[in-house]
């Protein structure tokens, strides 16, 4: 559960401390006060990233406890009970990219900032079969324990894992090889090339930990714990935020500092599940691995076709993002990438709301799809109508009244740049307002295993609508056509996610 969070500025010995009342974390960026080690505007930054990143969970006995079951009717206060661990866990792992973007955009400069932002993109695809495989393969072992079979889901549990650590290793291996190839496709030029490769190299360490990481967000949850997947990422977050700041900030190792820090929090996230899991002294949940015999390979195709929306609304964002990079190299130049990296890292924050309530009402409603329970399938889905809209109305909101302050928190040493950037959050963020509806469409079509309707809904609405948008718009309003092409591609897919609602689950209407 979130909790307040407290930070104290001393601007005497310019040291930042941010305590909550959980635990208590400083970092002095002074030494014994002869020397400064960062200048005072340095330690504002990093006091307002710690403001910005660290909260902490209300424990008992120094763990969070919360008891998530998947059977049972779902009011408004369990739904958001047990909605709320997924959405802090997908929250504090969308926070890695957003931290190292602060260090770097604000103590390596621009250039540095725009090499990670036209790497971003690749990794991302690759991480994001983890998604796929947990989502996916969560829906699938719902469905199988909610039919009374534990026993099988453990052993499609166990080849699941399996699968997402062998990807993480040859798909880290194949990009770290191919980084300089890669950079120079995504429009990299001679200035920057250094910065991509030596970023997307060292991050590739992290990667299967990053696979298997975002695979075990959705099985969390299946497990009936998602309080310890929200406590793990919290503590991956804060490894990455002492990291960045000890490595970008106090140490000033620019972009490779950046990637260290956020495979080292990558690792942790994905090794101490595959202990915690295998361990029947420390797992007393409802999922484990096992070891010997697996079920076939067939499981881990179904699993990757029922997660397959996951996964290509996530290559599509990422393919997105790419073309508008080159839309904007070719109208703003550097400047245009830097100010849509802002756009992009709050827009990771907002999605993460989306795609961890999904994370949790997926097995949810795949439980009931299992045990044929169309009512409580039914009361699920009209309250997520509800839940999602007064999620997206809030944060729209927000977006609209801190344009200014998220500006300046990243790029508040151009001023140019961050007018820009505020213009552009202004417009985009619109987009909220309505997205999270087509996310939920496409979620809950996963959950009732119709892999087909789901991805296409996700492959129209994050690349087909939005591609056009980006290609067409600008052509015909300039440069403000770039940031309203959200806004209108999402116009479509919910129009086109109503449509495939009434069409393929009728029994829900």
């Amino acid at each position: 559960m979130l909790i307040w969070t407290q930070c104290l500025f001393s601007t005497e010995n310019h040291a930042i401390t941010c305590s909550t009342n959980t635990f208590r974390l400083a970092i002095l960026l002074v030494d014994n006060g002869k020397e400064r080690i960062c200048r005072g505007q340095d330690a504002d930054y990093v006091g307002k990233l710690m403001f910005f990143c660290i909260f902490a969970l209300r424990t008992r006995n120094g763990i969070p406890h919360l008891e998530i079951t998947l059977s049972g009717h779902y009011g408004y206060r369990r739904l958001m009970r047990s909605a709320i661990p997924s959405i802090g866990m997908v929250l504090v792992t969308s926070i890695y990219s957003i931290v190292d973007g602060l260090f770097v955009s604000n103590f390596a400069g621009k250039s540095g900032f725009a090499a990670v932002n036209l790497m971003y993109p690749a990794m991302m695809m690759l991480g994001s079969i983890g998604l796929m495989v947990g989502t996916g393969g969560g829906a699938l072992v719902a469905k199988v324990k909610g039919e009374g079979k534990p026993h099988k889901a453990d052993s499609i549990f166990s080849m699941l894992v399996g699968f997402s650590l062998a990807v993480g290793v040859v798909a880290g291996a194949l990009l770290a090889l191919l980084a300089r190839h890669v950079a120079v496709w995504l429009g990299a030029d001679a200035g920057m090339m250094r910065e991509c490769v030596l970023y997307c190299r060292l991050c590739m360490i992290g990667m299967p930990g990053f696979v298997l990481q975002m695979a075990f967000q959705s099985f969390y949850m299946v497990a009936e714990r998602p309080q310890l997947g929200t406590w793990m990422s919290v503590v991956c977050g804060v490894v990455n935020i002492v990291l960045d700041a000890l490595l970008v900030g106090l140490w000033r190792m620019g972009v490779a500092g950046a990637a260290v820090a956020t495979s080292v929090s990558q690792l942790v996230g994905g090794v101490f599940p595959l202990v915690y899991f295998s361990s029947r002294r420390l797992n007393r949940g409802s999922l484990h691995l096992l070891g010997g015999v697996l079920p076939g390979w067939r499981h881990v195709g179904k699993a990757c076709v029922n997660g397959l929306s996951e996964y290509v609304g996530s290559v599509a964002m990422n393919i997105v993002s790419i073309c508008y990079n080159i839309q904007l190299m070719r109208h703003l130049g550097e400047d245009g990438v830097a100010a849509y990296g802002v756009v992009m890292y709050i827009s990771f924050v907002y999605a993460a709301v989306f795609i961890g309530y999904n994370l949790a009402v997926t097995p949810i409603i795949g439980y009931h799809y299992g045990a044929r329970d169309v009512g409580e399938q039914r009361s699920l889905l009209v309250k997520s109508v509800v839940l999602v809209g007064l999620m997206g109305l809030a944060m729209t909101l927000l977006a609209e009244l801190g344009s200014r302050p998220v500006a300046n928190l990243f790029v508040g040493y151009d001023a140019g740049l961050a007018d820009l950037t505020v213009r552009a959050l202004r417009l985009y963020m619109l987009c909220f307002l309505i997205c999270g509806w087509s996310m939920f469409a496409s979620a809950l079509f996963t959950a009732r295993q119709n892999g087909v309707v789901s991805a296409t809904i996700a492959f129209a609405r994050s690349l087909v609508f939005e591609l056009a948008c980006v290609w067409a718009l600008p052509a015909i309003m300039g440069i403000g056509g770039i940031w309203i092409a959200v806004d209108v591609a999402e116009a479509l897919s919910l129009l086109l996610s109503v449509a495939l609602v009434v069409r393929y689950a009728p029994d829900l209407l």
